[in-house]
């Protein structure tokens, strides 16, 4: 597992790869999202870390989600989670006590399918993926197999798809990273996140995989999600209507959600409780990093 402090200065150290936004002078301050329903129509929330932290739901925010609803808020979910199909996450939502519907939900993995960059014909998508993903949500022109650890696909994929880290091992970074040098392909990351908090800790996503690959190399490489334009601009599509300002990005992090969000001109609020900063200072995070959000709560 990742401490914070580490996790903060991998995001510092890739700062120029990331969006630039404008940030505002000072944050409110405020205890929950209750506090900033005067401000905001809409939220586009964050799921680890905001609505839960691993396969556990974050006490109150189901609650929290229903009040909104009261209230007249649009909501939708923008994920980096790409491990899950989006009935696969949508179900997670629901066996967690969330009523998401499918329209309320986005995920870095359905902007990832929607832009997939052409290859070659008859050549495959080799995916970095859960044991049990058969890609079934793909486009039917897109041909994706696991990668694993298939050696012939190493050498024969016609691009590497980054979509889970789970089984991933320091040994596979480094067979990934010596195919690509041998023969530059197209690396797609649809999980740009470095880290997501869990039960146990801070985990190892495939953002921080692809950068460790990707390092000193000059090999194509296109990111999917949080906090790339690409993700904001499929969340905002769910919102027509509702002016820029009237609309917040809730999230645990600087360098993804509130970042991401005021590069798409919203809102944004950092819930400091549940995910990356739990039991930090966040001040000094925003001091060295300069990304400050329009609104620090502690809890959803």
């Amino acid at each position: 597992m990742i401490g914070t402090d580490d996790a903060f200065d991998m995001y510092e150290s890739l700062r120029s790869g990331l969006p630039t936004a404008t940030f505002p002078a000072v944050s409110r301050i405020g205890n929950d999202l209750g506090d900033t329903t005067a401000h905001y129509d809409a939220y586009i929330l964050d799921a680890f870390g905001v609505l839960n932290r691993g396969e556990t739901a974050i006490a109150g925010a189901v609650e929290r989600m229903r009040m909104l609803r009261k209230l007249g808020k649009r909501l939708v979910v923008l994920t980096n989670a790409a491990s899950y199909t989006r009935t696969e996450v949508l179900a997670k939502y629901h066996r967690l006590g969330f009523d998401f519907e499918a329209s309320e939900v986005v995920s870095s993995r359905d902007v990832a399918f929607s832009a997939l960059p052409p290859l070659p014909e008859g050549q495959v998508w080799a995916a970095a993926a859960a044991p049990n993903d058969d890609f079934s949500d793909a486009p039917d022109a897109v041909q994706i197999s696991h990668l694993g650890d298939d050696t012939d696909l190493l050498d024969n994929a016609g691009g590497f798809l980054l979509l889970s880290s789970d089984g991933w091992t320091e040994a596979k970074t480094a067979l990934l990273k010596e195919a690509l040098q041998k023969k530059p392909r197209p690396l797609v990351v649809a999980n740009p996140d470095l880290v997501a908090p869990r039960e146990e800790g801070l985990s190892v996503e495939p953002g921080l995989i692809a950068h460790e690959i990707t390092q000193d190399m000059r090999n194509p490489t296109v990111f999917f999600g949080k906090p790339h334009g690409n993700a904001f601009r499929a969340a905002l599509a769910r919102l027509e209507g509702i002016a820029p300002q009237r609309i917040a990005m809730v999230g645990d992090t600087l360098h993804t959600d509130v970042l991401g969000g005021a590069a798409a001109g919203i809102g944004t609020i950092l819930i400091t409780g549940h995910g990356l900063f739990r039991g930090h200072d966040v001040a000094s995070y925003i001091a060295q990093s300069e990304i400050r959000p329009d609104w620090i709560v502690t809890t959803t």
